[in-house]
């Protein structure tokens, strides 16, 4: 997501500094492009009038701030700190608790739709924000966002983004144990793939699962199983601070911590369709794309 945001800020005119990651590759293409690659938090803090955080999670985005190099270190009067992480919205009431006494606001601006909709300028966004403080930053975010949805003060950013992921994981893990009672029962997995297309139960989310389970398509949904447990848990704590009953959020937690523990937390999203399938003792057995295409030449000649 990162990568896709910030060439859309520098492209469209507006100067830029980054803070490098691992994967050298995109940070390459972004200081080609025109970014300048800062040392430290502190560093990036001291030079920014925005600064956009877009990690994984609360873990973080408190080291980025609290670190001795961090963004608090080299913080000054005027400084907007956006976070676009998944993250715990009491995590990001504290921070933003914190950091306003030394003038400097953090809102939170989680994201919605996926790597391909942020190298478009496309993605959707959930914003946590005073209406001034949204004012002010709203021509950099609509650089790289499509639609702009201010949810409410800060904090109530992230708080949608995990209802709204909650309701993601939720339909995931259905579809796997609804595809494994298909392959156990004998019903064609291409046939229920037909029926819940043709009706009211069609989604975007189901149809990128069948990308994977129906075309073999591992790049179908880049979202990791650890990423999923993740959120989920961040959901049901945010529900236990408000005293809520959740049966259904308590079970989906349940089925993506049992794809951790069979080690598939790295595996894509849509894979936690194997998952179920294999703890019950079946398989759904993709065919890559190739090997299907191959596979119809092959027929074809042989006619």
């Amino acid at each position: 997501m990162g990568h896709g945001m910030a060439k859309n800020i520098v492209e469209k005119g507006y100067p830029l500094s980054i803070m490098g990651h691992r994967n050298r590759r995109p940070v390459a293409d972004l200081v080609k492009r025109g970014a300048k690659e800062a040392k430290s938090p502190a560093e990036m803090a001291r030079n920014s009038d925005v600064i956009f955080l877009c990690v994984t999670s609360s873990v973080q985005v408190e080291d980025l701030i609290h670190r001795k190099d961090g963004i608090k270190a080299g913080a000054h009067k005027g400084l907007i700190v956006v976070d676009c992480s998944t993250a715990d919205p009491n995590s990001t009431l504290a921070l933003a608790e914190e950091l306003a006494p030394l003038g400097v606001r953090l809102i939170d601006a989680p994201l919605g739709r996926s790597p391909k909709e942020a190298e478009q300028g496309l993605l959707n966004t959930f914003v946590g924000a005073d209406p001034k403080t949204l004012k002010e930053v709203h021509p950099l975010i609509a650089t790289w966002a499509e639609n702009i949805i201010h949810v409410g003060p800060v904090g109530a950013g992230h708080k949608m983004k995990l209802i709204n992921n909650f309701v993601a994981m939720s339909y995931v893990a259905v579809y796997a144990e609804a595809f494994t009672a298909a392959r156990k029962t004998g019903v064609p997995l291409e046939k229920f793939h037909q029926v819940i297309s043709a009706g009211g139960l069609n989604s975007g989310m189901f149809q990128n699962v069948c990308k994977w389970v129906i075309d073999g398509d591992p790049k179908a949904h880049e979202f990791t199983i650890a990423n999923c447990d993740k959120d989920v848990r961040y959901f049901n704590q945010l529900a236990d601070s408000e005293k809520l009953t959740t049966v259904v959020a308590s079970a989906v937690k349940q089925t993506y911590t049992m794809a951790l523990a069979m080690g598939r937390g790295e595996r894509n999203m849509p894979m936690l369709c194997d998952a179920v399938a294999n703890f019950n003792g079946v398989t759904l057995q993709p065919e890559p794309k190739a090997a299907k295409k191959n596979k119809k030449k092959k027929e074809k000649k042989e006619k």
